[in-house]
């Protein structure tokens, strides 16, 4: 395969372009580096991922002109679309970078596998979709029309997006809603990560929800398995979600990190911020069925993995 990773200096994508590397494949990433969160972190990726015969092309996914480009120069076969403006609560403050990069550079990734037909396109969707929805867990046949916060919102307007190009294009398209992915070279924004920075320099940490909220944490591992399963799908169309099953309470996860980091939290209860769902829970059915998906690790192996990981590249963000 000849693979394009969007994305590719993101947490999952970066992740995702070196297994697809490790197995054989070509593979050409595109990423601009936007300064979300500390750009060293995507910097150092880069390297790794440099390293591994993985080469970054750097510009924004919405200048559709430039995708085509590397598209037919690299001659490309499939398509991973994971670059995206991430984060539930940003979209409270900056809601124009999430139609830029959500809705116009989803519509560049779907115009180029329109001008090049013959190219598979897995797409990262999420389990924000499911928004107000109350039934757990969640199944792919659930509505999905409640989304309570834009980055939601933009995410099922991708998934409407995808599904009108299918229908009048006959492009194959496999979207994939992730659930609270987390570890290793991971997301500085995301809670398990602010929490550890926390943690280890002793200040006081805040939970949301006052600490009921839950979440269907998935190792990366298991989310890359998903992904590198849908490429060979034979499915032209389809939606599918990639979760743990096994929903745990942020006083969980806390609980995890101050095992992994033996150092007790300093907690402080938050109500829940306007946006957050209270729990997310994936019914992964379909995706054993179709994809062989079948994730393997727990909670506290995740987090002591990133443990592991944070204590060696801390200095990158500290």
């Amino acid at each position: 395969m000849r693979i394009l990773v969007t994305g590719a200096a993101g947490f999952i994508g970066f992740h995702v372009a070196m297994r697809c590397r490790q197995l054989g494949h070509f593979v050409v990433g595109l990423d601009n580096f936007n300064p979300y969160y500390d750009v060293r972190l995507k910097r150092a990726r880069q390297q790794v991922l440099s390293n591994a015969g993985v080469d970054i092309v750097e510009h924004s996914v919405e200048e559709e002109s430039s995708l085509q480009q590397l598209v037919k120069k690299e001659s490309i076969t499939h398509i991973i679309h994971l670059a995206a403006q991430a984060g539930v609560r940003y979209s409270l403050e900056a809601p124009h970078t999430y139609l830029r990069s959500n809705i116009d550079g989803f519509l560049s990734i779907l115009e180029a596998a329109r001008a090049f037909p013959h190219i598979r396109t897995i797409w990262a969707s999420s389990s924000s979709v499911y928004g107000a929805n109350t039934k757990l867990p969640f199944s792919e046949e659930d509505r999905t029309d409640t989304p309570t916060n834009l980055y939601g919102a933009t995410k099922k307007a991708n998934e409407v997006m995808a599904s009108s190009y299918h229908h009048l294009f006959k492009m194959p398209l496999i979207g994939l809603r992730f659930f609270t992915v987390y570890g290793p070279w991971g997301r500085p924004d995301m809670a398990y990560f602010l929490f550890a920075d926390k943690i280890i320099r002793g200040e006081p940490i805040d939970l949301f929800g006052e600490g009921k909220l839950r979440r269907d944490f998935t190792y990366i591992d298991d989310i890359v398995d998903g992904i590198v399963a849908a490429l060979t799908s034979q499915k032209q169309y389809a939606i599918y979600n990639l979760g743990n099953t096994k929903p745990e309470s942020v006083v969980d996860l806390v609980t995890c990190l101050e095992e992994a980091f033996q150092k007790k939290a300093v907690i402080r209860l938050k109500p829940q911020p306007p946006g957050d769902m209270v729990e997310t829970c994936a019914d992964i059915q379909k995706a054993a069925d179709d994809l062989g998906f079948s994730p393997k690790t727990s909670l506290k192996t995740g987090i002591g993995s990133f443990a592991a990981w944070y204590r060696e590249y801390s200095k990158l963000f500290s």
